[in-house]
């Protein structure tokens, strides 16, 4: 028995030892389908970096980037130094902590609520309304805030017997775009979930009934630990856009009276690279956010890293 056991232990799959142009010649048409994005990636994401310099030079369109004098960290200093600078900082962190505090869980929990409806079409039915929202464009989402927040007439307005212009109104402008966030995406970001969730053997379910585990407890031990992977590589992937604020809904529904919460990075690079054509400054604010950006994605991925072996980037 011994030996037995030791023969079979040393049985190894055996490994593939076709050349490596062998394997692309049989299997050419599915890297050609990915040397489309491949292509296209480089094109218009790496190419595109060459621009970068433009935030260490004095741009002059006449000139071109490489005939442009080289002025080093000029334009960061004179950010660093504008007195905006800490708030349009403090702005976009917060906005986008916020965000990501309030609108990550939303769809997990709708996707867990979701799975455990037995009603075939009120499971399709459920789903097509939670997604609508996330077609709707921006603009138009914007133009529906509006409405709804309006001072004369809106709904909100009516429903409390008020009159107050929100939008006006700094302290209310985070609230606003979360809220209206998570009525436009969170639909929408459940389907990662419920494709997972999807994937659990339904012997699972059965034999936690049989053992007489409610709903909650199901939830619980075998619905969360399947969604760990998921959710972490989510968190990881929403950590990396962290300072990313959209920058049309943020545009959109500024005005010069919610600016001390609303002035954020994205909308300060459009009004100075666009409106006041200071291609250099634009693009060193814009590299700085960057930069944190991708210092966020390491953090985050390390601390997900020790919360789950399975998922990370880096």
């Amino acid at each position: 028995m011994k030996k037995t056991k030791a023969a079979s232990d040393t049985i190894a799959v055996p490994q593939s030892t076709q050349p490596l142009k062998a394997w692309i010649f049989k299997n050419w048409q599915l890297y050609a389908m990915l040397l489309i994005p491949v292509v296209l990636t480089i094109i218009y994401k790496y190419v595109p970096m060459y621009g970068i310099q433009i935030a260490f030079r004095d741009y002059k369109a006449n000139r071109g980037i490489t005939g442009s004098e080289w002025v080093g960290l000029k334009w960061f200093i004179q950010f660093f130094s504008s007195p905006n600078c800490g708030r349009m900082i403090a702005n976009t962190f917060l906005l986008s902590l916020y965000s990501l505090l309030w609108s990550f869980p939303i769809p997990i929990i709708l996707a867990l609520i979701i799975n455990q409806l037995r009603f075939k079409r009120l499971k399709r039915v459920t789903q097509t309304v939670l997604y609508a929202p996330h077609f709707i464009s921006t603009m138009v989402v914007c133009g529906m805030i509006r409405i709804f927040l309006s001072p004369s007439g809106g709904l909100i307005n009516l429903i409390a017997g008020t009159s107050i212009d929100f939008l006006s109104e700094a302290s209310a402008f985070r609230t606003i775009y979360i809220a209206s966030g998570i009525w436009q995406d969170a639909g929408w970001g459940i389907i990662v979930y419920l494709a997972t969730l999807s994937n659990i053997d339904m012997s699972n379910y059965e034999a936690a009934k049989i053992d007489g585990a409610s709903m909650f407890q199901r939830i619980m031990a075998i619905d969360l630990p399947e969604l760990k992977p998921t959710i972490v590589l989510m968190l990881i992937m929403s950590a990396g856009n962290l300072m990313n604020i959209g920058f049309e809904k943020v545009w959109l529904l500024q005005t010069d009276l919610n600016k001390a919460t609303s002035d954020v990075i994205a909308v300060y690079v459009y009004q100075q690279g666009i409106e006041n054509a200071k291609y250099s400054y634009a693009t060193a604010v814009g590299l700085f956010n960057t930069v944190v950006n991708i210092i966020l994605l390491i953090v985050v991925n390390k601390l997900a890293k020790k919360m789950s072996d399975d998922v990370s980037f880096v």
